[in-house]
């Protein structure tokens, strides 16, 4: 019954889940399921917070930080949109109104997040709003800005892009998409040209940001099984480019790392799943597995490295990597600190705000931290 326990976390959304649930399948008292308690170690690596702001309320898995130069920028489901300083969190500007369900995704020039409804909304590099398009349906993934385009991943698998300046629609891409779907944390891929999305049924997609032709198509893990629930694979986090990689992990599947340079011949993949998302260092992918056993792969061949189990189901956020650590967040708003090198626990930090959805992100200055509650931090790193 693996499945039914971590959907209670990856938080499925389909109309049938509402039936499920009262027949008593997400049931929590299997112990083995328990999250882990904190253990004991000898910290090795100093953290502390260098600054934390209210952006606004509320968090949810369609809101991570983004930063573009000196500049962080952040949104809440309570319709607050802020670029702060990253050096020292004062506040740029501010803006927002109305409730969102994704956001932010930036380039500098343009930032944009979706509301409730389904509006993508964009704003100017001084915060003012300069337009509003409707997408086809509800936005659960944050919105991607570069290359001219602002591209919106819709529940109906479709990936739309928007004209930067006007907010004209400019192309869609659309596939079939299952039966049920995950809401967890996922991020698509600007890269000069193109867009990079995963989509359900563990695929993943390489598209042209100018006409949205779809450049190159691949599946990191197909689905299985003989239950809509045991065949959900969607590709979870954000796609990572290293050189001509191209690397996914999907939700019950894979890890799967593709050449591009070779017609994204497969180079390597591992039965390692996630539902949150993976980092990676340029040498090794440092991801969270359904058990929340941290896993090590070596970027070359997806050997496994290392793990690490002393978090076991205690819901960890996607990772990032800062200095010579890994850092990821759990349900209880701790912030943990793994060795780079061999998993170890190097430090940990109690930063409240309830769960951290939120991937966390790396930055020249630290990870900057996107609480369960609204708040934006910056922790260093150092010793």
């Amino acid at each position: 019954m693996r499945t039914p326990v971590r959907l209670f976390r990856a938080a499925v959304i389909s109309l049938s889940v509402v039936g499920l649930a009262g027949c008593g399948l997400f049931s929590r008292t299997d112990a083995r399921f328990d999250p882990a308690p904190l253990t004991e170690y000898a910290p090795s690596l100093a953290v502390a917070s260098r600054w934390s702001v209210s952006i606004g309320s509320g968090g949810d898995y369609g809101f991570s930080p983004q930063v573009v130069g000196d500049t962080a920028y952040a949104a809440t489901p309570s319709g607050a949109v802020a670029a702060l300083d990253l050096a020292s969190g004062a506040v740029r500007w501010r803006a927002g109104k109305d409730p969102l369900s994704a956001g932010v995704g930036t380039d500098g020039r343009t930032t944009a997040v979706v509301t409730q409804t389904g509006m993508v909304v964009a704003y100017d590099a001084q915060g003012n709003e300069i337009w509003r398009s409707q997408a086809a349906s509800a936005v659960n993934v944050p919105p991607a800005v570069g290359n001219g385009i602002v591209a919106v991943r819709t529940t109906d698998y479709r990936v739309q892009a928007f004209d930067e300046s006007t907010g004209k629609l400019r192309w869609n891409v659309q596939r079939p998409g299952p039966a049920l779907a995950l809401r967890t944390s996922m991020r698509m891929a600007m890269v000069p040209g193109t867009v990079i999305a995963g989509m359900p049924g563990g695929r993943l997609l390489v598209i042209d940001a100018a006409s949205g032709a779809v450049r190159w198509e691949g599946s990191v893990s197909p689905s299985r099984g003989a239950s809509d629930l045991e065949r959900i694979s969607d590709v979870v986090g954000e796609p990572v480019t290293v050189g001509p990689l191209l690397c996914g992990v999907s939700y019950q599947g894979h890890t799967t790392c593709f050449d591009v340079s070779q017609g994204g011949r497969p180079i390597w993949s591992q039965e390692v799943s996630s539902a949150t998302g993976m980092a990676t260092d340029g040498q090794h992918i440092y991801l969270p597995d359904l058990r929340d056993t941290v896993h090590a792969l070596d970027l070359r061949d997806g050997h496994e490295v290392w793990k690490q189990s002393a978090l076991l189901n205690r819901r960890l956020s996607s990772p990032a990597v800062v200095g010579s650590a890994v850092v990821l967040g759990d349900y209880q708003g701790y912030l943990h600190f793994l060795s780079r090198a061999d998993g170890s626990l190097m430090a940990r930090l109690q930063v409240g705000g309830g769960p951290i959805t939120s991937a966390p992100l790396s930055t020249p200055r630290g990870a900057l931290i996107q609480t369960g509650s609204g708040n934006l931090m910056l922790v260093t790193t150092g010793g």
